[in-house]
């Protein structure tokens, strides 16, 4: 079962190299004819083959799949040649705006303004352009605004497997998010 596993292992390292979306073990055992659970073993095998200090990929769950990412130490060296364009294409006010989705959600325009301190207008289309924010729906008040959060493209450009791995915020970054007015002093 071993020699099958590795060839396996070889099906499922290709699908994901040929693929530009993370795929989820469904996807995989469409994509491979193979049944999940040969899917879920070939990816313990990839896994281990892949943490090897000789290769230069590893298996990386992101945006609810899997992909193929050079390892973190590697990237370091190499995301000036290969990660600028996509680098230079957020700026800090874009990063600010998008953090604050990411750590809100689900925010609207109003409320991301109201802890930036400024307009938010272009920001949110330049980043609903790029697919890191999508509509998320309404919010339950006055005019309907509409709701903003991040997407499968915002988990995959930050290597996340889903938002629950952004890193944790202490107090004071907290109260940063909290739109004025919305601190409940009895809480």
């Amino acid at each position: 079962m071993e020699a099958r596993l590795e060839k396996e292992a070889a099906l499922v390292q290709t699908v994901l190299f040929l693929e530009s979306e993370p795929m989820d073990e469904a996807a995989l055992s469409r994509a491979t004819g193979l049944a999940r659970e040969v899917i879920e073993s070939a990816i313990e095998v990839l896994a281990e083959e892949l943490s090897s200090p000789a290769q230069g990929l590893e298996l990386v769950k992101s945006g609810g799949g899997w992909i193929m990412a050079p390892k973190a130490d590697l990237w370091a060296s190499l995301k000036d040649r290969y990660g600028k364009k996509a680098d230079s294409r957020l700026s800090r006010a874009a990063l600010e705006t998008l953090s604050i989705v990411a750590y809100s959600q689900p925010v609207t325009r109003a409320e991301v303004e109201a802890i930036r301190g400024v307009s938010a207008d272009g920001m949110i289309r330049f980043l609903l352009e790029k697919e890191f924010v999508k509509e998320v729906g309404k919010k339950d008040v006055p005019g309907k605004p509409v709701q903003y959060g991040t997407t499968r493209e915002f988990l995959k450009y930050f290597r996340l497997g889903s938002i629950a791995d952004l890193p944790r915020l202490d107090e004071l970054e907290r109260d940063r998010f909290e739109e004025p007015g919305d601190a409940d002093p009895g809480s």
